[in-house]
């Protein structure tokens, strides 16, 4: 597979990039440049974690291929199309569960604190992946006999979709969009209005939504508020990939039981903690 920082890829995304800040422009919605420099330092920051990752679940993976009773044939089409059902299952209760769990929330927050949703919004992500330990969800594809060369190439491709899902330049995309993702989902699942919060969690494909009772659409008189419902905006990137950590360790070392020490980690992001409340 194509390297996900190809040359070839990294043009036509900035090609993009840059056709959507002159739309944004033109249209007098203006382009916060301020917010690029937060996103490339975020980009610039994750790299010597995304190498940790690699080194600590290449050996995780190779040791559940070892167990895996069966073994699909790479080589397969059919191997490739059970492959990709499965890895989009499991990303949506990925999604759904970093969402809902504090832990998780500490890592994921960073990808909901854009103010503007543009395609550069695609590539804020947390720096602590493998300690929210979000990777186990994919654990099982493997154990039930997915090579994990498949498993990792239908996750990248599936991020690459997702970059065309982070604009505002793209309008609703009539049949499609019962069953896709598409900008106008996941514009809505940006949002930080209440009504909207929880909702959209699909990768490339907005079944899983509709099946488990999480998908929503935008209403006419709610329009979407991007960003952190509870948060104050922040340009630094070393604060916004921390910061609900901090926040999270400081509820837990003020419980006082083991009941208010799992709510402080594992809780809801805006359920309350004990003996204080935290709040998205």
């Amino acid at each position: 597979m194509e390297s996900e920082r190809s040359p070839g890829w990294l043009a036509a995304m900035l090609a993009l990039v840059l056709a959507e800040a002159g739309w944004r422009l033109a249209q007098g919605r203006g382009y916060d440049g301020r917010a690029v420099l937060t996103t490339l330092g975020l980009v610039a920051g994750n790299i010597p974690f995304a190498l940790l990752n690699a080194a600590v679940l290449s050996g995780v993976y190779g040791v559940a291929t070892r167990l895996a009773p069966v073994h699909w044939p790479v080589t397969d089409w059919r191997s490739w199309a059970l492959g990709f059902v499965a890895v989009e299952f499991a990303y949506y209760w990925f999604h759904r569960t970093s969402h809902r769990v504090r832990w998780l929330w500490a890592s994921h927050s960073v990808h909901h604190s854009p103010e503007q949703m543009t395609l550069l919004a695609s590539l804020r992500l947390g720096w602590t992946n493998l300690f929210s330990a979000g990777w186990m969800f994919y654990v099982p594809l493997a154990l039930i006999g997915f090579p994990p060369v498949m498993i990792v190439t239908l996750l990248a491709l599936d991020l690459r979709y997702q970059f065309f899902l982070h604009t505002e330049a793209v309008g609703r995309l009539g049949p499609l969009e019962w069953v896709l993702n598409t900008p106008s989902h996941h514009r809505l699942h940006h949002a930080s209005n209440p009504a909207y919060l929880d909702r959209n969690y699909g990768g490339v494909v907005i079944v899983f939504d509709r099946l488990f009772g999480t998908f929503a659409e935008l209403r006419a008189d709610d329009p979407i508020r991007y960003g952190l419902a509870h948060r104050p905006p922040t340009a630094n990137p070393v604060r916004l990939a921390f910061r609900e950590w901090g926040a999270m360790l400081a509820d837990a070392a003020r419980a006082r039981t083991l009941k208010g020490l799992g709510r402080a980690l594992f809780a809801p992001p805006g359920a309350p903690a004990n003996p204080v409340e935290t709040r998205r």
